[in-house]
């Protein structure tokens, strides 16, 4: 923890945008050197254009790429492209079209030259998909999500509206870095011009009212605060006001690509992350001015809630009381419909399913797992611990592929103004009913042969028996929910559990882990789980 965390951004913090827009389009890349090939984590390529890690030869290559996919997956509807306020997205945001353009693709870029949040892209193309006009569209997000300033992001949605799945991806990383690798002679590009235009905001707005009860809050005339954090959804909560006329006001409008009005994170670097008390202490100034209080990052498909009475909600205690409130508010989803966890977040969701009597469908790490049960309608919500989150609209269908930040900020609105209790105070409810567990996510070091070694481990690896003084009761490297490999191990007892996965980007790996029985158990149980693990990948 930096001792600066939670402080106003000074101005030696703050990038020199000019600097970095000249090297997207100066630095080369290097493919031969791990660290400049393009390469998709959970949420497509990232990277600074300052380390030769996302610049205009990434981007040009990685959308050629895309179109040769799409044009081998028979994909021949208009592609949707939006970005976010990153200063690298706009940059590359032109590229990309210099590409698509050139390759004959049937662009839609948004009408009102506007910031385009991930969940209002994803609609779109569900939008279109679900029309029926005898072809199928795609997408493409300019974004880095909550990343620091100096970076950039591209990610792929193919045709489902969600996250691209790691066969996709590794095509079209592996196509990219060859395109890159062979001088870029095979990459099409040509001026951006003959695009359509397509209304993200007003068909995502116009469409909130089949999802959240937005009557129900008008009425209430709950005080809500929707701060951007400087994001793509900034001219979205405006309409949101407007058209359902709510009481609702933007608490921060100012879009500004060094992020100078934002408060240093925990590391004591500026990154828009809504569920991070460091990140949003300027946010939490207003905690008393509203009765629900929202942020969300640069292309909100994240989410943080703040309330009077608690501050700002950890995101699982919001997960709870989300999955807890839609269940038992949305008559028409149907009965079996699942409800959607990944296995790091909390198992107080575990306790809440089984209170609610629905089956809990439990993931690895990534929304894309959750794609397929959203889309046919078989889970009706999935969310993962960090603040991301999607459901099902009232007649069941899908909403979104895609984590929605703006959606599940709503829905907290939405729990006050038909509860009359803030999400934290409804939590507060089933802690009482069901425990308080303690969480925590801590690093431990590890060499890249020991990351590798993590991730091939399965639960037979694991000599212990015994964590924390209870008797382990399952030892995992896949998930229960649809038995895809975990990367890592999650071993569990009855009271709680961990999980150990290596990071994609630094010489640690990650264990989560929870307790029902306190704060020293859990302590405990962090121990026990780092010599586990190290034992197991010695």
């Amino acid at each position: 923890m930096s001792e600066r965390a939670g402080t106003p951004a000074q101005e030696s913090d703050l990038i020199d945008v000019t600097a970095l827009v000249a090297a997207y389009y100066a630095l080369k890349p290097d493919v031969s050197i791990p660290a400049q090939r393009v390469a998709f984590g959970t949420s497509g390529h990232r990277g600074s254009s300052l380390n030769t890690a996302f610049n205009e030869n990434h981007i040009a290559a990685t959308t050629q790429a895309i179109v040769e996919y799409r044009a081998e997956q028979g994909i021949t509807g208009p592609l949707f492209i939006g970005a976010d306020t990153h200063a690298l997205s706009a940059p590359a945001y032109t590229t990309a079209l210099e590409v698509l353009v050139a390759n004959n693709v049937r662009v839609l870029v948004d009408e009102f030259d506007d910031y385009v949040p991930t969940p209002a892209l994803s609609h779109a193309i569900l939008a279109y998909n679900r029309a029926g006009h005898g072809d199928e569209a795609d997408g493409i997000v300019v974004t880095p999500s909550h990343n620091p300033p100096m970076d950039g992001g591209f990610k792929y949605n193919p045709p489902h509206g969600g996250p691209a799945d790691g066969d996709a991806t590794s095509w079209i990383a592996a196509r990219a870095n060859e395109l890159i690798a062979h001088g870029m002679r095979d990459v099409k590009m040509s001026e951006p011009s003959a695009v359509e235009a397509y209304d993200f905001r007003g068909a995502y707005v116009d469409d909130l009212e089949n999802i959240i009860d937005m009557q129900a809050i008008k009425a209430s005339g709950i005080r809500i605060g929707a701060d951007p954090l400087g994001g793509a959804s900034v001219g979205y909560w405006g309409a949101i006001r407007d058209r359902y006329e709510l009481n609702l006001t933007v608490v921060n409008p100012k879009v500004d690509a060094t992020w100078r009005f934002m408060t240093l994170d925990w590391d004591g670097k500026i990154r828009m992350d809504p569920s991070s008390p460091s990140a949003m202490a300027s946010v939490l100034a207003h905690q008393h001015d509203y009765d629900i209080l929202t942020g969300n990052d640069a292309d909100a498909d994240r989410h943080g809630i703040v309330t009077p009475d608690a501050g700002l909600m950890n995101p699982n205690h919001f997960l709870a009381v989300a999955i807890d409130y839609l269940y038992s508010h949305r008559d028409q989803w149907p009965a079996k419909a699942e409800i959607g966890k990944t296995l790091v977040s909390s198992s107080m969701i575990d306790r809440v399913a089984a209170a609610l009597d629905r089956p809990l469908w439990e993931v690895p790490v990534g929304f894309k797992w959750f794609v397929p049960g959203l889309l046919d309608g078989s889970v009706a919500f999935g969310g993962e611990e960090s603040a991301g989150a999607s459901f099902v609209r009232f007649d069941g269908t899908v909403w979104t592929t895609d984590k929605d930040g703006i959606l599940l900020a709503l829905l907290a609105a939405e729990i006050l103004a038909v509860t009359g209790k803030t999400p934290s105070q409804r939590y507060a409810e089933l802690a009482e009913q069901f425990g308080a567990p303690a969480y925590a996510r801590v690093d431990a070091a590890a060499t890249p042969a020991q990351k590798a070694a993590l991730g091939k481990l399965s639960g037979s690896d694991v000599a212990a028996t015994m964590l924390a003084g209870e008797e382990i009761i399952a030892k995992l490297s896949h998930s229960p929910g649809n038995g895809a490999a975990i990367g890592g191990l999650k071993v569990v007892t009855e009271n709680a559990w961990f999980a150990a996965r290596p990071s994609g980007t630094e010489d640690v790996y990650k264990i989560y882990a929870e307790s029902f029985k306190g704060a020293e158990h859990l302590a405990e149980v962090q121990r026990e789980a780092k010599a586990i693990v190290d034992a197991a990948i010695a």
